[in-house]
């Protein structure tokens, strides 16, 4: 699909076809009216589906260039501008516009927009009083070895029919009705699905690899990483011969590869090469069976750790409930008793000869 972009900023309109090409547009770029009107008369080249039309241009102002466009050609027109005022708006869609898109925008409504607008003037190509159900084509649409027919939703390859359910059907008609041409997920999910609900993503994931398994087909839909999805037209004709050419002396191709072995068969080798091992440690591999003197070592466990409770540390007492500060622990203080019993005589302690101490004169005390 051809696009003509109206722009006289060559950065904007640089990034702006970038993206609008990586989603399968061709846009062709005018930096002013005057090349715009020439680009769009006719001639021999595919017509324009779409006009991006900023306001300002450097040669004549965007209101007059849109009335001019109205006057020599039917391509929708799409104004893309940073006036936002309600003045604006009303005068460019009065004059012929078919919508009207504010700067800063995002990338997916414009592109969205693109497509309504263009859906739009296709419907109404076919005539204003037949539905749209009716202009559906009558003749299948073939893509190679592939063929889909939306007047009855039957799909074949190669003659043989293959049954699809409703989604995928749907799905692979919307790829298939404009081919090369990149789809958005979420222009896929709002036409398939309609909704706009972001968890169906997974969903479009598993309806893609249904097709491509059903079709037998993997390289049908090709998947643009971060975009979505498009659909490659097979080339027609016999798939090529991929076997390997035949060797010097042999008539014929070589005969086909034999088969992997089963998973099952490589698990059961694989024990019975364990075991072998296992045996010959043993070293009872000649007898069948494990050493008769070799006896297995009891399993010992290791004792458990008892925890015992931290024991507390006694405190020393004051001198009138215990002990005295700075006497050694585990004797009696020597005036315990006389600071309970104040009335108590103190005798002195005998000499360790057994003889009495001698008073103050000298004299022994009796």
């Amino acid at each position: 699909m051809r696009l003509l972009l109206v722009e006289d900023d060559d950065h904007v309109a640089a990034a702006l076809s970038a993206v609008l090409s990586r989603h399968g547009l061709t846009v062709v770029h005018a930096r002013s009216g005057g090349e715009a009107l020439q680009a769009l008369l006719p001639d021999d080249a595919e017509p324009f589906a779409v006009v991006l039309l900023d306001l300002g241009l450097p040669d004549q102002d965007g209101f007059e260039v849109c009335g001019r466009i109205r006057k020599v050609s039917a391509t929708p027109v799409i104004m893309v501008t940073a006036r936002s005022d309600v003045r604006s708006r009303i005068h460019g869609l009065n004059l012929g516009a078919d919508d009207y898109v504010v700067k800063p925008y995002d990338t997916g409504e414009l592109l969205a927009r693109i497509h309504a607008v263009s859906r739009r003037t296709g419907a109404a190509g076919t005539g204003a009083d037949q539905p749209v159900e009716e202009s559906v084509p009558r003749e299948p649409l073939r893509l190679g070895s592939l063929a889909v027919e939306l007047p009855t939703r039957q799909v074949s390859v190669d003659g043989t029919v293959v049954p699809l359910t409703r989604k995928e059907f749907d799905l692979l008609a919307l790829l298939a009705q404009r081919p090369g041409v990149v789809f958005r997920r979420e222009q896929i999910i709002s036409e398939v699905w309609r909704t706009s609900w972001e968890g169906t993503g997974r969903t479009l994931e598993v309806h893609i690899a249904s097709l491509r398994a059903k079709l037998r087909m993997p390289a049908l839909i090709e998947t643009i990483r971060g975009v979505g999805y498009r659909l490659v037209a097979p080339v027609a004709g016999p798939a090529p011969d991929v076997r390997p050419p035949a060797p010097d002396g042999c008539p014929a191709p070589c005969a086909p590869t034999p088969p992997a072995p089963h998973r099952a068969d490589g698990r059961r080798a694989a024990r019975a090469r364990r075991a072998a091992r296992r045996d010959h440690r043993r070293g009872g591999a000649a007898e069948g069976g494990r050493r008769p003197d070799r006896r297995r070592r009891p399993v010992r466990l290791p004792r458990p750790v008892r925890h015992r409770p931290p024991q507390r540390r006694r405190r020393q007492q004051d001198p009138g409930g215990g002990r005295a500060a700075g006497h050694p622990p585990g004797r009696t203080h020597p005036l315990r008793g006389a600071l309970r019993d104040p009335g108590r005589r103190l005798l002195p302690r005998p000499h360790p000869d057994g003889r009495r101490p001698a008073g103050p004169d000298g004299a022994d005390r009796r």
